[in-house]
């Protein structure tokens, strides 16, 4: 371990001298010169405006889970945060920087922050679209805590830690969902061998700054890495109890009908007229209004990127007063292809059913929650007559 700051600048390397032309070329530009005086002037300030800057761009660039622009674009992030995360942690211990790494610094708060609300606000979009408002939704709390409590970052005591932390739950994340998209596949080894790579580059990290004197002991070293184990660990608890969205897979839409008909490329999605579905969650006959010859079916659309092949469930639940609780009376699975943008489409259906409040959960083969949806199935009178409508899903 260091026991000292460095007193000499590092030599001057292509990368360096490359910072230091592209600085200097900006030092001469007034408009720049004039942004660095506001930006100075009113620091306190910026640092939240860069943030919802970078959610701002998530918000209005970003496209979907898979897709190879939005990958690379957050790949660039994380890479970009590490390196100010760097030049930040360096500067607060003293380390004599090179000129123009010194210029550069100057902006690394606005572009942490820049960076962490568009990596943050990314995933919590992602995470959102693969989560259904179950058990998963704690996870998202905790992304979305991320995006409004990072006022910590700008605390010196605690400033190696949380960045490194913020770094390593970005780092994380950002596997999470590349790796399965990358493989074609998902489970827990996979969402393990994400943890295991995040580890592996941020400990790089932490030995760079450890051979650069920013850990001045044994003991701030192993504080920083037992914080990375915590976290490592809490993900991993998080991921075994459900608490974690099944990503990439995404929930397009799910609905209850009376017919599903398949046609060409599309299928026909027949319920009744004037059907009184929550606009927010539920699509389809809610409440369904069942006789002997009817057919109750759930037709669900998940999107999951190209190449990438799963299996998927419908577990079918029937509430019993009685008892209080939610009885299984099916759970049917069927292969899931990645590739299509409203998704790889799917239906289940049952007959025989009883009147009262029904659910069907969407989810991965190995139990993960999609999605789901609830409704009520009521005994149709015989006099009723019913008008049905037809859409087309595609």
């Amino acid at each position: 371990m260091s026991n000292g700051t460095v007193d000499t600048a590092p030599e001057d390397s292509s990368g360096t001298a490359l910072i230091g032309q592209l600085m200097r070329g900006l030092g001469q530009s007034p408009r720049y010169r004039f942004a660095r005086r506001l930006y100075h002037r009113h620091e306190t300030f910026f640092p939240p405006i860069f943030f919802l800057g970078g959610v701002t761009w998530d918000a209005l660039t970003l496209q979907r889970i898979g897709a190879l622009i939005d990958n690379v674009t957050l790949g660039l992030y994380l890479v970009l945060l590490g390196s100010f995360i760097v030049l930040t942690l360096l500067d607060r211990n003293d380390y004599s920087l090179h000129p123009s790494l010194r210029a550069l610094n100057t902006w690394s708060i606005g572009a942490i922050q820049f960076l962490a609300g568009g990596l943050f606000s990314a995933y919590v979009i992602y995470y959102t679209r693969s989560a259904s408002l179950t058990t998963a939704s704690l996870f998202l709390l905790v992304l979305v805590s991320l995006l409004v409590a990072n006022e910590l970052i700008w605390s010196r005591k605690r400033s190696s830690y949380v960045l490194i932390g913020l770094y390593f739950l970005a780092v994380f994340c950002y596997f999470a969902f590349l790796l399965p998209v990358l493989l074609g596949t998902m489970g827990f080894w996979v969402f393990l061998a994400s943890g295991v790579l995040s580890m592996g580059i941020v400990f790089a990290l932490l030995l760079f700054l450890c051979l650069q004197g920013v850990f001045k002991d044994l003991r701030s070293f192993v504080g920083v890495l037992c914080l990375i184990a915590i976290l490592f660990g809490g993900l991993v608890t998080f991921y075994v109890q459900g608490w974690i969205p099944p990503i990439p897979l995404a929930l397009r839409h799910v609905g209850v009908y009376h017919d599903v008909e398949k046609t060409d490329d599309a299928f026909l999605l027949r319920q009744e007229e004037g059907s009184k579905a929550r606009f927010w969650a539920q699509k389809g006959d809610d409440p369904f209004y069942y006789s002997s010859a009817d057919t109750v079916h759930c037709f669900a659309a998940i999107y999951a990127p190209t190449d990438f092949q799963t299996r998927v469930a419908h577990r079918w639940q029937r509430y019993v007063p009685g008892r209080d609780a939610w009885v299984e009376t099916d759970r049917i699975t069927y292969q899931v292809v990645g590739g299509r943008n409203n998704g790889y489409r799917g239906v289940t259906f049952k007959r025989r059913v009883e009147p009262g409040r029904w659910r069907v959960s969407v989810e991965t083969a190995a139990g993960r929650p999609i999605g789901r949806i609830s409704f009520e199935i009521i005994a149709a009178d015989s006099s009723r007559e019913a008008s049905f409508t037809t859409r087309r899903y595609e």
